[in-house]
């Protein structure tokens, strides 16, 4: 079975930084685990990185969610702690400066995976989007979100994220 894991944003500012918060840190061992269980079985392992630019206060999400955060070349742009030693250079990474990459999708898509796993952050932003992306990119893959490697800082809309990604048939484990 051919099989990729996306590790969805788990960026300094994500965890730790301007948009970090508690249970994000819960996760670096888990993602961690889940990264070095693809690797030993042959599978893949691909990188999404949230990706702003000087100018993001001026844009829709900036107007929005007026903190800057993930500016590309910054600390706070980088892969956390041991997640960014688990990077290998030949990793797809997936720079994307909305919440969903259609670049992800597309090379999902091309490379014909049978199943995708996403983890990372945030559940009811980025991961839900790339993992609605994924499953209309590939309808007949399996999708799979690990609620053990995703959070967000409100335990009720995590919550509600995994349950709608579960009405859009994408399997959702570790509950």
């Amino acid at each position: 079975m051919k099989k990729l894991l996306v590790v969805v944003d788990f960026q300094n500012d994500f965890v730790d930084g301007s948009l970090g918060f508690f249970e994000a840190k819960q996760l670096e061992q888990p993602i961690c685990q889940k990264i070095s269980q693809y690797r030993a079985e042959g599978a893949q392992v691909a990188f999404t990185f949230d990706t702003h630019g000087a100018d993001y206060l001026d844009t829709q999400e900036g107007r929005l969610l007026p903190i800057p955060h993930c500016t590309k070349s910054t600390q706070g742009w980088d892969l956390y702690g041991k997640v960014a030693g688990l990077r290998e250079a030949d990793d797809p990474c997936f720079e994307k400066s909305a919440f969903g990459s259609p670049e992800l999708a597309h090379y999902v898509a091309k490379n014909g995976f049978e199943r995708v796993e996403l983890c990372g952050l945030v559940s009811n932003i980025c991961v839900i989007s790339n993992a609605v992306l994924i499953k209309a990119s590939l309808p007949e893959a399996e999708v799979v979100v690990d609620a053990a490697c995703t959070s967000c800082a409100d335990p009720e809309m995590n919550r509600k994220a995994l349950d709608v990604m579960e009405g859009l048939q994408i399997r959702v484990i570790g509950r």
